[in-house]
């Protein structure tokens, strides 16, 4: 899955999550998990017989994360939510040809008013330029990557069909129990691994914030408003 922070990825990830074969956990970070061989020339040496560097190590290590919570569970279709994909688009799929890339879009506007609210410590000015390089990348992303685009407005004033057309994409069969993630367990919310508030931690979908017209969206934002089709 790929998007912005704050755009609605934990509520997705948990009705994915609900579904009996989906395994869809807390933030994954794989940009953090790596593996690699100690400087030393015998295993260097070993590895290279194998054809593995260091990168197809980590892949590999990836790969064992992925199939550990798969075996876990039961379920066959994996999915990661980090905001942190858009950042490395390139290597996840290279790591993974087949991937099916999810594109969860929310209004510019709103994902900045939940930014505030989150983290009012920091100004304004601060939360819309993190916004604009988190759009950058996943729409350079899109440019290259075929997809499933959902946005979040339309998951929370439709979440049946939403879901729905989701499950086609992944190749699953939709459950009707999926819209009562309250009802299965998705681990810890925790800050750091995604949405913590008191709406996700409600176990119900909410309805979705009335957008603010064009001219109330910050000048910085009106383009990308525009691109991602809300104006």
């Amino acid at each position: 899955m790929l998007s912005s922070v704050r755009s609605g990825s934990t509520l997705l990830r948990v009705l994915l999550n609900s579904h009996s074969q989906v395994c869809a956990p807390h933030e994954l970070h794989l940009k953090h998990v790596t593996a690699g061989v100690a400087d030393r020339q015998h295993a260097v040496l070993a590895m290279k017989q194998l054809g593995l560097d260091d990168e197809e190590l980590t892949h590999l290590l990836w790969d064992r994360i992925m199939d550990r919570e798969l075996r876990r569970t039961g379920k066959r279709v994996f999915v990661d939510k980090t905001p942190g994909n858009g950042a490395m688009w390139e290597r996840l799929s290279t790591a993974w040809p087949q991937a099916r890339f999810v594109f969860l879009l929310r209004h510019p506007a709103t994902i900045t008013q939940s930014l505030v609210k989150a983290r009012p410590d920091l100004p304004q000015d601060r939360h819309e330029r993190q916004v604009l390089a988190y759009a950058e990348q996943v729409e350079a992303a899109r440019a290259a990557l075929p997809g499933h685009v959902v946005r979040y407005e339309d998951l929370c004033a439709d979440p049946e069909r939403v879901t729905r057309d989701l499950c086609r994409f992944l190749g699953v069969r939709w459950e009707a129990g999926m819209l009562e993630y309250g009802s299965h367990k998705h681990g810890r919310f925790a800050t750091g691994l995604g949405d913590w508030s008191d709406n996700i931690r409600s176990g119900r979908v909410q309805p979705p914030r009335p957008l603010p017209p064009i001219d109330e969206v910050p000048p910085r934002l009106r383009e990308l408003t525009k691109v991602w089709g809300y104006a």
